[in-house]
């Protein structure tokens, strides 16, 4: 069922696409009127892109409810997802468009949960993220100001479990896949779909193709749906996306927090999303997720197996547009840079930004550019119009905040790996960081994280400290650009409680550098339609900065039981040295001359993994342990000449 939009506000442009068709008379004959054959409405296209030519303001919306294939709640009946659709009056008179889709567990709002506790033997972790939302409208965003007036339906999904869909919220099974699926599958005539008063209802009014975009859950949704290789998904812009669940909540073999929500789990999380009528349905389901998302040795097993997409990217059909903040500490680098990694390995056509926010979305800081690259990658793959954006730099790189570099991959061509040691310094501490190993004598630290905070242990990087070691390059004569995933190497034995090892990796020199948070601007920008209660415009941000002596670059967490592994854990032996390798999260970032490059090595991280009772001892192997750093073209060099 559809009903019309009766919303005034903004301009109705009329597209009138009646075409005469004349046939010559007979010799002599009176000329006969002609024949007048009424053709469907059409999308205008001018210099390689889609037009605003359709009316927001008369759009039609219909819900639709959409048959899945899993049956989650486990009540005997397929799962049913609710989707909400806006598009152009004119699909109503025979205009078929494509459809741009958001999903997402979120559109009727979360729950406050108390998350695990943290402390190991026993302290409460503080109340998790659970905050009520209201829709204050039916389409919020700007999808449909600006996308629909271009020739698109735009579509809010309700993911199962959650709002008006059925089912129970798995965070991120291939149940909840089903769903995401589900809606491309009645896009394209493949799947059954009610109206809400029961009416069977199909899609005669679009085209097959589809694309997703989302930030966040939002986003992981899409990533879910084209792993799933569902035709008709044409593209998808994840922004700030999951990829692997493993790595939102796991790192290798650690239980590792989402930034700022320690404590959350798969089970928390569903708890956190499950608005559908009826919830008490889905206790047993989210208490199996409960009993085998294991927070007690952080193993990789058939739980998370099921949430890793990664390994499906030679499934994936639709181009992939990925997002992500290089100061996000929610969804990690690592869950972009392992997608858009194994994208290429699959050779899907792709785009990759990199910006200095946070978990947050690039459109209110660079506005003009984020609506030309989305409408463009949308207009080529949905409507297969050849506007050259594949043809463009395929890597957009935010160096400062509005400083973009552009690259024709990434790392960016001519990065290589290079090793630097960790040598003990002269007087013991702190140690050295060179290109050129040095034996040395063993270094221990006594780990107090749960009292200490990284940021803690990172100051006074001069100075000894029981608590953590340091080892920092000389004042750097060239600027060094880290770009890519580093990687620890060190050579270790643990005495105590914890098995966790980290290591930072810092920027030691004052400079004011973005923080990840925003701040508006003041400045009005409108980039679509307008409606009562949508204008159609936003306000312009700018990137938070700060001026600090450091800034912490990346980081990175073993736990030292799945030294082999993440899917195994063995005992550690008190005091036997281990070589112990991981990964940090992917960065990208240039230190400057004048700056020192440094490592930090502690065991827990006070805001990221669990946190057993101080006391245990590490103790590092200087000269034979190492990072590795994928340095840009002449980054060794540099480091070479700054060593002296």
């Amino acid at each position: 069922m559809t009903r019309r939009l009766t919303r005034g506000g903004a301009g109705v442009i009329t597209l009138v696409a009646a075409l005469l068709a004349t046939t010559a008379p007979p010799a002599g004959a009176d000329p006969a009127p002609s024949p007048r054959t009424t053709a469907p409405p059409q999308i205008s296209v001018k210099d390689g892109e889609t037009q605003p030519v359709f009316s927001r303001a008369d759009a039609v919306t219909q819900t639709v409810l959409i048959e899945t294939t899993a049956d989650s709640d486990r009540d005997g009946i397929r799962d049913r997802v609710q989707m909400r659709i806006m598009r152009p009056k004119e699909t109503d008179q025979g205009l078929k468009v494509p459809t741009i889709l958001e999903p997402s567990p979120y559109w009727a709002g979360t729950h406050d949960i108390p998350l695990y506790p943290v402390d190991v033997d026993g302290v409460q972790a503080r109340r998790g993220k659970g905050v009520a939302r209201n829709l204050a409208e039916l389409f919020p965003g700007y999808y449909d100001n600006y996308f629909l007036p271009r020739g698109y339906a735009i579509a809010n999904l309700d993911s199962i479990g959650t709002g008006g869909s059925t089912g129970c919220p798995t965070s991120g099974d291939r149940a909840e896949q089903a769903g995401t699926k589900a809606a491309v599958d009645w896009l394209n005539g493949r799947a059954r779909g009610w109206a809400p008063d029961g009416t069977p209802v199909t899609a005669g009014w679009s085209t097959g193709s589809v694309g997703m975009i989302g930030q966040s859950y939002n986003g992981t949704l899409p990533n879910m749906a084209a792993a799933s290789g569902v035709e008709g998904l044409k593209a998808i812009v994840p922004i700030a996306a999951i990829s692997s669940w493993y790595d939102y909540y796991r790192a290798n073999g650690g239980v590792v927090a989402p930034g700022g929500y320690q404590g959350e789990d798969l089970d928390l999380l569903a708890k956190i999303v499950l608005t559908r009528r009826n919830p008490e349905v889905c206790q047993k389901v989210i208490d199996e997720i409960t009993a085998t998302q294991d927070r007690e040795t952080g193993d990789y097993g058939p739980v998370w197996a099921e949430r890793d997409y990664v390994r499906d990217a030679r499934d994936v059909r639709a181009a992939v547009m990925v997002v992500h903040g290089l100061n996000d500490w929610n969804v990690k680098v690592k869950n972009s840079v392992q997608w858009w990694n194994a994208l290429k390995r699959a050779g899907v056509p792709r785009k990759l930004w990199l910006h200095q926010g946070n978990h947050a979305t690039p459109f209110r800081w660079r506005l003009e550019e984020w609506l030309r690259q989305t409408h463009h990658w949308f207009d080529r793959w949905l409507y297969e119009i050849d506007n050259g954006v594949t043809a463009e730099p395929r890597v957009d790189v935010e160096r400062a905040p509005g400083r973009w570099e552009t690259a024709s991959d990434w790392p960016v061509p001519g990065t290589r790996s290079v090793p630097l040691s960790l040598n003990a310094g002269a007087a013991g501490q702190p140690g050295t960081l060179s290109t050129r190993p040095r034996p040395g004598a063993a270094q221990s630290l006594v780990d107090a994280g749960r009292t200490r905070t990284a940021e803690d242990l990172l100051v006074n990087e001069d100075r000894a400290d029981p608590n953590r070691l340091a080892y920092l390059t000389p004042p750097l004569k060239e600027p060094v650009r880290v770009n890519g995933i580093p990687k620890a190497a060190l050579q270790a034995s643990l005495d105590g409680r914890s098995p966790y090892l980290t290591a930072l990796l810092v920027d030691y020199g004052t400079d004011t550098r973005p923080t990840g948070a925003r701040a508006d601007t003041g400045e009005r920008v409108c980039y679509g339609q307008g409606v009562p209660g949508d204008d159609g415009c936003t306000t312009r941000q700018a990137h938070r900065t700060e001026t600090a002596p450091y800034k912490i670059i990346t980081r990175g967490w073993l736990d030292a039981r799945n030294r082999h592994s993440p899917d195994r854990t063995e005992p550690i032996t008190p005091g036997r040295t281990y070589d112990l390798r991981w990964d940090f999260e992917p960065t990208d970032y240039v230190v400057k001359p004048g700056h020192r490059l440094g490592v930090i090595v502690l065991s827990t991280d006070h805001d990221f993994t669990l946190r057993y009772p101080a006391g245990t001892r590490l103790t590092l192997r200087p000269g034979a342990s190492k990072v590795w750093l994928p340095v840009a073209r002449g980054g060794r060099e540099a480091l070479d000449r700054s060593a002296g």
